[in-house]
């Protein structure tokens, strides 16, 4: 009861309204910071305390995992444009010319100005849960492309959007196709990916199709590297969370009373990221507060690893048909195209 408790709050996000920033158009979820606070309450109150891996992503959140795509450690980043770069062609006769292309996640855009340039979309519609990365990709994409009908959108894209169809006398009626980078669909759990897949095929309809990156399989060696880096980059993201909660939730978290710990669970398939408290103590959220024994860790993301049948098992049952796979050379990362049934 507590897991589902925690996954509808996880996903729940309230009204749309909208603002105008900097000149682009963004439905800003209202109620945004309300639900931060509670799904951090929610989650610390949990009998293994947990908390949703979408709040790693505020502007210091977001310029860390920048630089995490950019450690020697962490291939994901470098296997994925790789694979696109040999197989561009490929995935653009894939999705089709004239589409209307919508990115869940914008981040910095680099793999999405590769994928933009070649396939030029009748529109493209950035989605992302961080304003300030939306702003800056957004931004960046205007000027490279000042012929590119842009329609940001602000929002969690883990629940049902409001996809712009247009502006004026002009409507995107063209095929759509979401793209999803970076392998952050395996930071779901496996049903989680099977309903995000599923609402995903609503949303494209039965015209549309998706490309998903997914981070296969491997060494454990190489994944334990890849979330434990030599820099301690992903151990400052991770515990960036802590301090986010503090400056934003009236939070009183001792980051240097707290750990790093990122470990491959074989069994699951999955890496898991916690921060684990390093000495008995309590912590505070205004008028919340948390005990924490020594040891005792707040689980903060899975990275879950797929092999090709599985991911493609996976997309079927969702509505999708699993049409087409790009590897890397070392057979590390794979995009999956599929197709709406």
């Amino acid at each position: 009861m507590a897991r589902n408790e925690r996954r509808r709050r996880a996903t729940r996000l309230g009204r749309v309204l909208h603002q105008r920033l900097g000149g682009i158009s963004l439905p800003v979820p209202a109620a945004l910071a309300d639900s931060f606070r509670e799904d951090v309450i929610a989650g610390l109150s949990l009998p293994r305390k947990a908390l949703p891996p979408k709040y790693f992503y505020d502007a210091r959140g977001s310029r860390l995992f920048e630089q995490i795509c950019r450690l020697k450690e962490y291939y994901p980043t470098r296997s994925e444009l790789a694979l696109m770069r040999a197989h561009l062609p490929a995935i653009v006769r894939f999705a089709g010319r004239g589409c209307t292309l919508i990115e869940y996640g914008s981040g910095e855009g680099l793999k999405s100005r590769l994928l933009i340039e070649a396939l030029r979309p009748a529109a493209y519609v950035p989605v992302d849960i961080s304003q300030a990365a939306l702003r800056g990709a957004t931004a960046s994409l205007r000027r490279r492309f000042p012929w590119l009908d842009i329609r940001a959108v602000h929002g969690d894209f883990s629940q049902p959007l409001k996809i712009p169809v247009g502006a004026g006398t002009r409507s995107f009626s063209g095929r759509r196709v979401v793209y999803f980078p970076g392998s952050t669909i395996g930071n779901l759990t496996r049903a989680e990916a099977h309903a995000f897949l599923r609402m995903t095929r609503g949303q494209v309809g039965p015209r549309g199709a998706m490309l998903v990156g997914v981070d296969l399989k491997k060494d454990a060696r190489v994944l334990h590297a890849a979330y434990n880096d030599a820099k301690g980059v992903t151990a400052a993201f991770n515990l960036n969370l802590l301090a986010r909660i503090n400056r934003e939730l009236g939070g009183d978290f001792d980051l240097r009373r707290f750990g790093h710990y990122a470990f491959y669970n074989v069994a699951l398939g999955r890496i898991e990221m916690h921060l684990v408290s390093l000495a008995a103590q309590a912590a505070n959220v205004g008028s919340h507060r948390f005990e924490f024994e020594a040891g005792e860790s707040i689980h903060t993301e899975n990275s879950y690893k797929y092999s090709l049948g599985e991911f493609r098992a996976l997309a079927r049952r969702a509505g999708f048909s699993a049409e087409r796979a790009w590897l890397d050379r070392q057979g590390r990362f794979a995009l999956h195209g599929l197709a709406a049934d």
